[in-house]
């Protein structure tokens, strides 16, 4: 066993030797030997072995296990020293073995441990990318699920501070080939985080690099796949995918087969969706999805076909007027309800995909059929009407911290919401119907325009060809006794729930049944 003298006596042997220190072997094996001494012989191992590791290729794997057994020395200060000189070990075909042993050593419950190990990763990445990433996904897809985990994490948050030097090209492309792999066999957490990291790579912000992530996603989401509203998963699933892959669309970049699954396999089911997340109102959540892909819908494949869908689903919520008794009473007793909140999305998703067959409701529907959609939508109009009225009222003169409040937060996204509506169904009502208008869906942020103005504040709305009448009234004297329906606004109107959780956090469950994996040193 070496001691402290031993050792400074053969570092100073070494030391001395120069250009011909590859001849004093034996010298640097009694530096070896020092990690079976005490806590001051280690100390001094973990500094010394390190620094003429390159001269004695020899005793290379000697040297690193050497090392490492000193990374997993009870001894702290001991692990952080050893941790420290890791780097110095990463030199040829011995980088991706240290790559995978900072890799495992991610697990560290000690923060100063755990950000030495974070240092060395990121010095060993300035040595060799592609080697260093070699040994971190040999982890992610072989190692132990808190090591796969982490790993997964350090890539999120650390491949974005690296430099263009670093990160080139090839990196980016074997960085995406070996995702690829994963993304096989991942919980939706973890899909999350791959999202991140890919949509962040230089190669991707092209339009054929986010054609690819949209691909990747398409395929992650199985669409082709029989869609299960009785499975939590299934819906979690295709709610995810296309949660991640909205912001890839464009003008370029096409939503195609997410709007028609949607429109095919999800709105026919709408009522039956079991809701993965407890509280979460599913079905506003898949229509709020549906209205933020709609704009992206490309070409005319299926648009006949979708855009039925869409009117047959919109009428579900479009309730027809009460009938009236011979005093003019309700004769049916409740009114329906006007679920705001559902026919913004609807509605929205509807004037969307119409753009691209304008003709739709005039040549596509039964002049019965579009009789009794025009009797809804003039309906809906009239109680429509009377909401903002009321909105506007509640909210005038307020501003500042008044409007801050829960009950007035929820009235400001009402009434966007209803002038939202109301600017569609104006549209609706020209002769021909007109697909014009804009608006912001209110619960996105509000777009500025050219001039540097935000868009109309009743709502987020804008009309490039505003109508110049109101949609059909009745008589004067039935809309002096006019009783408007009950309205209703979803709990989460003012917020995406779904977006903000952001995967599946403390879930068992995984979308490809990764099973749990073996623990241990596999150094």
């Amino acid at each position: 066993m070496s001691t402290v003298e031993d050792l400074y006596r053969n570092y100073g042997i070494l030391a001395d030797a120069k250009d011909h220190v590859e001849q004093h072997k034996d010298a640097y094996q009694v530096i070896l030997d020092g990690v079976k001494g005490g806590i001051k012989e280690k100390r001094l191992a973990a500094q010394f072995i390190p620094k003429f590791f390159k001269h004695f290729p020899d005793l290379a794997d000697a040297a690193i296990n050497a090392q490492l057994d000193l990374c997993e020395d009870p001894d702290i200060s001991i692990r952080r020293q050893a941790i420290k000189e890791l780097p110095q070990f990463a030199t040829g075909e011995n980088l991706p073995r240290v790559a995978d042993i900072l890799t495992q050593l991610l697990q560290s419950d000690d923060s100063a441990e755990f950000n030495l190990v974070n240092n060395a990763l990121i010095s060993i990445f300035k040595m060799d990318a592609k080697g260093t990433l070699g040994g971190l996904f040999t982890q992610i897809v072989q190692g132990e699920e808190l090591v796969r985990e982490r790993a997964i994490k350090f890539l999120c948050m650390k491949l974005r501070t690296l430099p263009e030097d670093v990160l080139t090209k090839d990196v980016e492309e074997f960085i995406f080939s070996q995702s690829k792999k994963v993304l096989e066999d991942v919980t939706g957490e973890e899909f999350v985080l791959f999202m991140k990291i890919l949509s962040g790579l230089k190669s991707m912000q092209t339009v054929s690099g986010r054609q690819q992530l949209v691909e990747l996603v398409t395929d992650q989401a199985d669409l082709e796949q029989t869609f299960n509203p009785a499975d939590p998963d299934c819906v979690d699933k295709l709610l995810q995918c296309t949660r991640q892959v909205v912001t890839l669309f464009s003008k370029n970049v096409h939503s195609n087969k997410f709007v028609t699954c949607f429109c095919e396999h999800v709105l026919p089911i709408l009522s039956l969706l079991t809701s993965p997340v407890e509280g979460l109102d599913i079905q506003l959540e898949v229509l709020k999805l549906l209205a933020e892909i709609s704009p992206y819908f490309g070409n005319m494949e299926k648009l006949e076909s979708n855009l039925m869908k869409l009117f047959d689903k919109l009428l579900e919520f479009m309730p027809l007027p009460p009938e009236e008794a011979e005093n003019g009473e309700n004769a049916g007793g409740e009114e329906p309800k006007l679920q705001f909140s559902y026919v913004e999305c609807l509605l929205y998703s509807f004037h969307q995909l119409g753009r691209k067959m304008p003709d739709f409701l005039t040549t596509k529907l039964h002049p019965d059929k579009l009789k009794d959609f025009k009797i809804r939508l003039q309906y809906f109009a009239r109680g429509l009407q009377v909401y903002i009225r009321q909105l506007r009222l509640a909210l005038q003169g307020k501003s500042g911290d008044a409007l801050k409040t829960d009950e007035n937060k929820i009235k400001v996204v009402a009434l966007k919401i209803t002038n939202n509506i109301n600017v569609l169904i104006k549209d609706l009502f020209h002769m021909p119907p007109s697909f014009k208008s804009t608006v912001t869906l209110s619960w996105k942020p509000v777009q500025k325009t050219d001039s540097g103005q935000k868009r109309s504040s009743g709502g987020g709305a804008s009309s490039e060809s505003p109508p110049k009448k109101s949609p059909p009234a009745q008589k004067r004297d039935s809309r002096q006794i006019y009783n408007p329906p009950s309205g209703k606004y979803s709990g989460s109107i003012g917020n995406f729930s779904y977006e903000q959780r952001g995967g599946f956090r403390g879930r068992a469950r995984s979308w490809g049944g990764r099973g749990t994996r073996s623990r241990g040193r596999v150094y």
